[in-house]
């Protein structure tokens, strides 16, 4: 349909099995689950309720009549009622228990709480996958030294790998947090209108045992161990609030990587895959845009914004609830998952086909390294029997020096020369090139790599193996 608005999050960035999950048919099959996980647990609770009534709603659970849900909500203007409706008009031997004792927020919220943990199930495989595939990077180039940078000027060394293993950690905490979210996972439950179970009261004759435990076994039928211990006719609107802060966060760190990568692929260092027939710019044919990165950051901008909403959301709900969140948030949370999900695919898309080049990568360090070298320098000239401060001061002189002509006749570095020529330094030229090897400046950096991966991210890859070998499918 070109004549009416489609989300670029589906028609662009999110993968088809997010947007299933997303998905209309998702989410009133769910409802429906729901409506005979209800119908089952009240049964055995001893309401008058057939089994002929709850196999007529089973057979009806998956072939949704949506022609007639939505005729009907365009009388009621009730997306339940309209639903219930449908459903009845299917079973018109069960129609009379359907949602029998619950308010709208029974499947509303219930269904909401199962796509989302549902949809982080479906985030966090992804990211396990980026980890594996930041593992190899930076495995691979442990120890590869690069010019490290402080407020993008030259600093001390490192090397590529351990600036790959600062990328994993970052998506190491965001892990972490969405293995807190899943773990502690609940439902709304059957807690009638306000929270009070009052309806669910008056089906059991004031038997609160059975009250309890229906809510429980709701749970347990929709594959969940606990519901919120108590609720308003919401669960609370913090738990949304909560989840997209996770995903802001991963959104943080995808967006933090995506400006490493576009810097380096500046300095030519690395890039991002670029295909044989993609097209960096319309004018500029010689042109390789990092779009995908750049892309990353841009989706990572749209959801660090939009975890605002469900933080307004839960700040100005009032008492038991007000209806101000529900166009929220059927707009902010989809979108927010969506987002990610498009996120997490570029990420694997690019640590999949990341292309480094070493050589551009040692020029730019050999330049640098002269002034790094100096403090190693000093040393050894000191232990050859020189005066530390005298010492100090002719480097400093050497270096001014030096770093004028490199950035005003824009000549080659030629602090070694200098030092050479000095009197003051007992060593030559050949002795200063052999103090020049990158290696020596980077410290523990390679050791530092592959330690963090045997100790943090291999048991996180032990744990999730059968969710890796996914590899991403950019649409455009």
């Amino acid at each position: 349909m070109n004549d009416r608005y489609i989300s670029p999050l589906g028609q662009r960035y999110a993968s088809e099995e997010m947007q299933r999950i997303f998905s209309n048919d998702k989410k009133f099959r769910t409802w429906r689950r729901l409506w005979i996980a209800l119908a089952e647990s009240e049964k055995e609770l001893g309401l008058a309720i057939t089994q002929e009534q709850i196999d007529e709603l089973k057979a009806h659970a998956e072939d949704i009549n949506y022609d007639v849900a939505r005729e009907r909500e365009k009388i009621v203007r009730h997306d339940v009622m309209s639903h219930v409706y449908a459903y009845g008009q299917q079973c018109p031997n069960a129609k009379g228990i359907i949602h029998l004792g619950a308010t709208s927020c029974f499947v509303g919220d219930n269904t909401d709480l199962i796509v989302m943990y549902e949809a982080l199930e479906l985030v966090k495989k992804k990211l396990v996958n980026v980890l594996a595939e930041l593992k190899k990077f930076a495995l691979d180039y442990k120890d590869l030294p690069v010019l490290a940078f402080t407020h993008f000027q030259p600093a001390q060394p490192t090397t590529l790998g351990k600036r790959a293993a600062i990328w994993a950690q970052d998506l190491l905490l965001d892990y972490e947090e969405l293995c807190f979210l899943l773990e502690n996972k609940k439902l709304r439950g059957c807690k009638g209108t306000t929270g009070t179970q009052a309806s669910f009261m008056e089906l059991f004759d004031n038997d609160e045992a059975k009250v309890k435990q229906l809510d429980q076994m709701v749970a347990h039928r929709m594959g969940y161990e606990k519901s919120f211990a108590v609720s308003t006719q919401t669960y609370s609107r913090k738990v949304d609030s909560r989840i997209l802060n996770a995903l802001g966060s991963i959104a943080q760190s995808a967006h933090k990587f995506s400006n490493d990568i576009r810097l380096l692929q500046n300095l030519k260092e690395v890039e991002e895959p670029f295909e044989k027939g993609q097209i960096g710019s319309s004018a500029m044919a010689y042109k390789r845009n990092p779009m995908r990165s750049e892309r990353m950051a841009s989706l990572a901008n749209y959801v660090i914004a939009d975890t605002l909403n469900p933080a307004i959301t839960a700040a100005t709900q009032w008492f038991e609830r007000t209806l101000d969140d529900s166009a929220n948030k059927r707009i902010s949370i989809p979108e927010a998952f969506l987002a990610v999900d498009g996120i997490l695919d570029l990420y694997l898309n690019i640590t999949d086909g990341l292309v480094v080049y070493p050589k551009v990568i040692e020029s730019h360090l050999m330049k640098e390294l002269p002034f790094m070298a100096t403090e190693m320098i000093l040393m050894d000239a000191v232990k050859a029997g020189g005066d530390r401060q005298e010492l100090h001061e002719r480097i400093r002189v050497h270096s001014m020096a030096a770093g004028k002509v490199v950035k005003e006749e824009g000549l080659e570095n030629d602090l070694l020369k200098r030092i050479a020529e000095d009197a003051m330094f007992p060593m030559n030229m050949e002795q200063l090139k052999a103090i020049m090897s990158p290696i020596n400046f980077v410290g523990r950096a390679p050791s530092q790599t592959v330690e963090f991966f045997e100790e943090c991210i291999d048991p996180v890859l032990e744990t999730e193996k059968d969710a890796l070998g996914l590899h991403a499918k950019i649409n455009v």
